[in-house]
This record gives C-alpha cells, structure tokens and sequence, in this order.
C-alpha cells in the first residue's frame, strides 16, 4: 500500500508542475489559458482591445495609431514589446520598437488598462516607396496569437531604399485608474 500512496503522490506533483505555465510553451492552443492564473502573461483571449487614431493627412506627415489594451482576467504582466505587423496585398513588414522607448514590465489588474502607440510616416499612395497597407496585426509579448484589425490611415511610407516602414512602436504604458 505504501508503494500506491507513494506513485499516487509522484502523479499529482508530475500534473501539478506540468500545469505550470512557463511562458516559453511553443505547442500553446492560442486559447490564453494561462490567462486564468495571478501574474501570468496578458493573452488576447483575455484583453479587451481598443484602437483609436490620429490620420496623418497627406504623403510625409506623421500619423499615430494607439492600441488600449484592458485586462479581463485575472491579473497578468506584460513584460517587453508588442509584436506590430503591416501586411498590404502580397507583402508584409514587421515595425520595429522605438529607439529611444524602454520596455518595463507592467502588472495589470482585472479591468486595469496599458496602451502602446504605433507612429508612421504616410507614403504617397501607389508610390514606389510606399506600403499600401490593408491591415495591422499585433501580437502581446511572450504569445503568437494576433490581433488583427483594418488599417484605414493611408500607405506607409518605406525607409530609404528598402522595404522596412518609416513607423515603430513604443512600449506599454499602463493607464491611470
């Protein structure tokens, strides 16, 4: 009998660390479970979102799209950079953080809410060095699920020559209550 209660407890530990989330399991749903659990990190599945935006008017002004970001869970971090994406028909680019920001990590509360903010040069429409972007996608740190929505703010001018955007993306900034 000893053996029994001693292999029954050997199983329960086994699920009970197996049930913690590591923040680095590549084989995740998508589903955001480990949104249900205090400190773990902030999923989509658990994250009401709200996109607002200041246009830039004409080809060279600058444009500023601000995602706000409210927690529906229990409490959870968000600790580095969003993933920020811009995809036009047949081609795709990926916005690079903001030189001068600094991530922190940031602990939400249930209902507590952080923003970040995607700033963007407008490209003349249908120019060679323009992406005439269609949608922007996101990711949360530390998931691969994307949010995407309809980028309505004009093309996106390119840098130089190449195919990197004149845009990037500050980091977290949690809202005041």
């Amino acid at each position: 009998m000893r053996a029994s209660s001693l292999t029954v407890a050997a199983l329960a530990a086994a699920l009970l660390l197996s049930a913690c989330d590591n923040g680095g399991d590549s084989g995740s749903d998508g589903g955001g479970n480990s949104a249900g659990r205090a400190g773990g990190a902030c999923t989509l599945g658990h994250t009401g979102v709200q996109i607002a935006a200041s246009a830039a008017p004409s080809a060279g002004d600058t444009g500023t799209v601000t995602v706000t970001l409210t927690n529906q869970g229990a409490e959870c971090t968000l600790d580095g950079f969003p993933g920020v994406g811009l995809r036009a028909d047949g081609a795709s680019s990926t916005v690079p953080a903001d030189r001068a920001a600094k991530a922190q990590k940031l602990t939400l509360a249930k209902d507590a809410t952080a923003s970040f903010t995607i700033t963007y040069v407008r490209g003349g429409a249908g120019a060679a060095k323009s992406l005439a972007v269609k949608t922007g996608t996101f990711t949360l740190p530390g998931s691969d699920d994307k949010h995407s929505f309809t980028w309505s703010y004009g093309d996106v001018a390119l840098k130089g020559g190449g195919d990197e955007p004149n845009a990037s993306v500050t980091a977290f900034q949690q809202s005041g209550d």
